[in-house]
């Protein structure tokens, strides 16, 4: 049976038995419960089964899937692997929120893949290694460029996972009635089952069956409601109509006497805080404690300024410092793109490096569907908050905020004592609710917050699977293997892969479980940390034959470190360069890494004839066979 007629059953039988749950919740009164339990269960099952199907020991099938993953199926797979809890779950979110400042993230998300296809792709797929440090290595003769790769590639990977399994946790914990904590570790399951059993050939077979629930999940409801609205199914056209209402909406709730004395109450109890934070002998802890509140009520008092068309910003152009942070994060997302190792290492497992050129066109088509949908979602949410929630009783709530309480993603609070809900008194804690709450709160059926759940989980599970192998073979493989015993058998160094990733995952488990930040926030600090990092290496690799070891070392470590302390500083600390906010750290390290590679490179000896060979081998691939066998970079079966 053809991979086409495999995955065409596999959608007709998806969305089959989501009808039967659909049918069985209205006919027979199906508890909801239940549904997440049947759609949790059925995604484990599915990715589960695949894993043990797809198990192997081969070295080539285990690291690049063979190389023989054909173009559409590894642009889905690429496409699953890069929309993860971050795209899924919290860009529309953050669309939602922030308006039209969060359209750097689709900006930059979908350029990066321009720089990808242009400058990177095809050319590490000519050079045919497993890792991104493996080409880190043979580029830039020996291991100093191999270990800094490592390092960087863990740290970035690291920080992207703790993102996913934090988005795993916030599905079981409302679908499942789990505890977060412990849905961070349950919802691992079917990670480390393919991850473990059959390595990049598993993952890359989960991934496009992830890529069609995720896909199909996320269109369905901003679908149904946009027919609900307007009876066309269209929701990617007709958001402006919504947009309009939003806005008018925004307008009548700007000028409600209770609104605004509620936003008083706000800025009172902000002034207050603002004042406690002032007072001597207050320590640091209780300062903090102090000032998160502030936040807050700041936020809660400045409400209904999030949208409408002259009394705010939300659908305006930024300018000045917002500005400049917009088109800096749009920059640090690009690059970033085009630097993870994870998304690179995708581009090894296709026949050819035509197909490796053709993916990267699949891939960004993939991910178009979503994220020219993402605004549309954005608009019917907030459609969803300003007519089911806003103005209803206290005390009788939907029951989605009860529901959604554990998660604590958002409150209700009654701040003026009316019994009525002004938008003020909607406190949202976290953008991420907006994707996997709207469709509870528009009032479809739950069948479809089941069916949302389930790309919830696709997308985050699909992310983390290349993730730790990401992880794991930068230890087990670049590290272990390349330098520190090249004598290892396969068998040694497959086991070691495997205890990796357990490893590597109940870690990230724990760290999840800390809850560092909003999902979207954490993926731009690993873009920021890979852009700053790889790109400059690998583009001055691929077109320069100028660029040496010792220029790339240095500026690998000047571009990582830069970024992150800024990163830390300005998180943590408070520093500000510019007002440049937090999530595009790689502004400062990025251009450093290349004046650096650069300039030391000129200053110091080229690298030898035989990279530069390399070098032109990768750009044209005629040259390619002869080169290669004098440049050992892959692992002996």
């Amino acid at each position: 049976m053809t991979l086409r007629k495999i995955f065409t059953l596999y959608t007709i039988g998806f969305l089959g038995i989501t009808i039967l749950i659909g049918i069985a919740e209205k006919a027979f009164g199906l508890p909801n419960q239940w549904i997440g339990w049947l759609f949790m269960g059925l995604s484990l099952g599915i990715y589960i089964l695949i894993g043990i199907i797809t198990r192997t020991s081969n070295a080539d099938q285990y690291y690049v899937a063979g190389r023989n993953v054909p173009a559409i199926y590894n642009g889905m797979a690429t496409g699953s692997d890069w929309m993860s809890a971050a795209s899924f779950i919290s860009m529309a979110g953050t669309l939602s929120v922030q308006g039209f400042q969060g359209l750097a993230y689709i900006m930059g998300w979908t350029g990066g893949y321009l720089l990808l296809a242009v400058l990177l792709g095809p050319y590490l797929r000519q050079f045919g290694a497993y890792t991104i440090p493996d080409f880190l290595g043979a580029r830039y003769e020996g291991n100093a460029a191999r270990i800094v790769g490592v390092l960087a590639a863990i740290t970035c990977s690291f920080t992207y996972l703790v993102a996913q399994v934090t988005g795993v946790g916030l599905i079981v914990s409302r679908f499942i009635g789990l505890d977060f904590k412990v849905g961070c570790f349950v919802g691992l399951v079917g990670v480390l089952f393919c991850s473990v059993l059959g390595g990049m050939k598993s993952v890359t077979w989960t991934q496009v069956a992830q890529y069609i629930i995720l896909i199909l999940s996320y269109l369905v409801p901003v679908v149904y409601l946009c027919f609900k609205l307007f009876s066309v199914p269209l929701p990617q056209l007709m958001y402006g109509k919504v947009m309009q209402q939003n806005s008018a909406k925004a307008l009548e709730i700007t000028a409600d006497e209770k609104e605004k004395a509620t936003r008083a109450i706000w800025k009172q109890e902000s002034d207050e805080l603002a004042a406690k934070m002032k007072e001597p002998g207050i320590s640091e802890a209780d300062k903090e404690k102090l000032a998160a509140k502030k936040k807050v009520a700041d936020g809660q008092a400045a409400a209904p300024a999030k949208e409408g068309a002259k009394v705010s910003n939300y659908t305006q152009v930024p300018t000045g410092v917002k500005m400049w942070n917009f088109l800096a994060l749009t920059f640090c997302l690009m690059v970033g793109t085009a630097g993870l190792p994870h998304i690179l290492t995708r581009y090894y497992t296709t026949p050819s490096v035509r197909e490796a050129r053709t993916s990267v066109g699949w891939s960004l088509f993939f991910i178009f569907l979503l994220y020219f949908t993402a605004p549309a979602y954005a608009a019917f949410a907030r459609h969803a908050v300003y007519t089911n929630l806003v103005g209803s009783k206290v005390s009788e709530l939907p029951a989605w905020i009860t529901l959604w309480k554990p998660a604590g993603l958002f409150e209700v609070v009654d701040k003026l004592g009316d019994g009525l809900v002004q938008f003020a008194d909607f406190v949202v804690k976290s953008s991420d609710f907006v994707v996997l709450a709207t469709p509870e709160i528009a009032g479809l059926p739950f069948v479809i917050t089941g069916l949302v759940m389930a790309g919830g989980l696709a997308a985050a599970l699909s992310t983390a699977d290349g993730l730790l192998l990401t992880i794991s073979n930068a230890i087990s493989h670049d590290l272990y293997y390349n330098i520190i015993n090249p004598k290892a058998t396969l068998t040694r160094r497959l086991v070691i892969t495997k205890v990796l990733l357990v490893i590597t995952a109940l870690i990230a488990a724990w760290v999840a479980t800390q809850r560092l930040g909003i999902i979207v926030e954490m993926v731009a600090w690993a873009f920021s940390l890979a852009g700053a990092s790889f790109f400059p290496a690998l583009v001055l690799g691929i077109w320069w034959k100028r660029a040496n070891r010792p220029g790339a070392v240095t500026g690998m470590v000047v571009g990582f470190g830069l970024t992150l302390y800024y990163l830390l500083a300005s998180r943590f600390f408070g520093v500000s360069w510019f007002g440049t906010s937090t999530v595009a750290s790689a502004v400062f390290g990025l251009p450093a890494n290349f004046i650096v590679t650069i300039v030391i490179s000129l200053l110091t000896a080229p690298p030898s004839q035989e990279v530069q060979e390399l070098v032109t081998s990768v750009r044209y691939p005629k040259t390619g066979q002869a080169v290669k066998a004098r440049v050992s970079f892959a692992p002996e079966s």
